[in-house]
C-alpha cells in the first residue's frame, strides 16, 4: 500500500512538472541542421522542438541525412510522432520522404506501436503522398491514411501539438508555396517560424512581439557580393537583425545559412547582427540544443 501511495505521489508530481512546464514556456530546440540547399560543412536546415518525451519534428532535410543527425542528437526517430514540412524543396522534403519509409517499414514489422502524423499545405502533402506511392513496396503504403496520417493545413489552421496551439500560415514565397508557424508558449509568449525566405509583411501578426523569431540568413551582409542572397530570395544577417529589432523580438535565431564560414560562422554573424539587433541573439551549429 505504502508503495501505491508512492507511485501515486511520483506520477502526480511528473504530470505536475510537465503543466508548469508548458505554462511557463519550457522547451527546448534542437538543430539537427543549420545550412542551405547545397551545404556540404553542415546539414540542411531543419529541427526538434522538445517538451520532455514529446516532440515535434520541423523538415526532414534533404535525404536519409536525418536519421543520422537524429541519432547524433541523442533522439530515437521513433519518437518524432508528429512532423510538418514546410514546403517542398528538396533539402527540407526528401529527409520526410526517409522517415514516412522507417515509419512504414516498422510498422509492418511490428515494431513501431501507434500512429504518427505528418502536417503540411496541399501541394507538401500530395508531393509526399506520391513519392511514397511511387516509392515504396505497397505493403508499407497500407499505412498511409491509416496509422500514418498526412494532413493538409491552410492559412490559419490551428492544432494542437505538445498541448500548445499552433497556428499555420501562409509565408507569402516568392519561389514556392510556403507554410510557417506560431506556438503559443503559455502566459502570452510565442515562437514563429519564418521558414527559409525573407519575412513578407503578412507574417506581421504572428512575428511582431515573439519571444522568439526563427528566421534565415543566408549570408553576411558584408559577403552580399560573394553569395547573392537576394537572387537567391534570401537574407543577410544584417536584414534578420533589423526585421527583429523592428518586430520588437527578444530572441533571434538564424538558419538556412551557408557554409564557407562554417568554423567562424556563430563568431562572424554574431558580430554583425549585433550593430542592428538589441535582443538576443543566436547562430547555432548542427546538434546544439538551446533552450527556449
Amino acid at each position: 500500500a505504502v508503495n501505491q501511495v508512492n507511485m501515486s505521489l511520483r506520477m502526480v508530481l511528473i504530470i505536475r512538472i510537465k503543466y508548469l512546464g508548458r505554462k511557463n514556456g519550457c522547451m527546448d530546440i534542437t538543430m539537427l541542421g543549420t545550412g542551405s540547399a547545397l551545404v556540404t560543412e553542415c546539414y540542411n536546415t531543419c529541427f526538434v522542438m522538445s517538451d520532455g518525451d514529446e516532440h515535434f519534428l520541423v523538415d526532414g532535410g534533404g535525404g536519409n541525412g536525418i536519421l543520422s543527425q537524429l541519432k547524433k542528437a541523442g533522439f530515437n526517430w521513433q519518437d518524432m510522432r508528429t512532423i510538418f514540412v514546410t514546403h517542398k524543396h528538396v533539402d527540407h522534403i526528401l529527409g520526410a520522404v526517409w522517415m514516412i519509409r522507417m515509419i512504414c517499414q516498422h510498422m509492418k514489422k511490428g515494431s513501431y506501436e501507434g500512429e504518427a502524423v505528418i502536417y503540411g499545405h496541399d501541394e507538401v502533402i500530395a508531393l509526399l503522398r506520391e513519392m511514397a506511392m511511387q516509392l515504396l513496396n505497397k505493403k508499407e503504403t497500407v499505412y498511409i491514411g491509416d496509422r500514418l496520417h498526412l494532413v493538409e493545413v491552410n492559412d490559419g489552421d490551428t492544432k494542437e501539438i505538445m498541448g500548445r496551439k499552433v497556428t499555420f500560415f501562409d509565408t507569402g514565397s516568392t519561389k514556392t508555396k510556403q507554410f510557417g508557424f506560431c506556438m503559443d508558449m503559455g502566459d502570452g509568449a510565442k515562437i514563429t517560424c519564418c521558414g527559409d525566405e525573407p519575412y513578407n509583411d503578412c507574417e506581421e501578426k504572428y512575428a511582431r512581439g515573439s519571444k522568439w523569431l526563427l528566421h534565415e540568413a543566408f549570408c553576411l551582409y558584408s559577403e552580399t557580393d560573394i553569395f547573392d542572397p537576394y537572387e537567391k530570395h534570401h537574407s543577410t544577417v544584417k536584414d534578420a537583425c533589423e526585421l527583429a529589432e523592428k518586430l520588437e523580438v527578444q530572441n533571434l535565431l538564424l538558419y538556412h545559412t551557408e557554409d564557407k564560414n562554417i568554423t567562424h560562422r556563430k563568431e562572424l554573424y554574431v558580430a554583425e547582427g549585433k550593430r542592428y539587433y538589441s535582443g538576443n541573439l543566436h547562430v547555432p551549429d548542427d546538434l546544439e540544443k538551446i533552450r527556449l
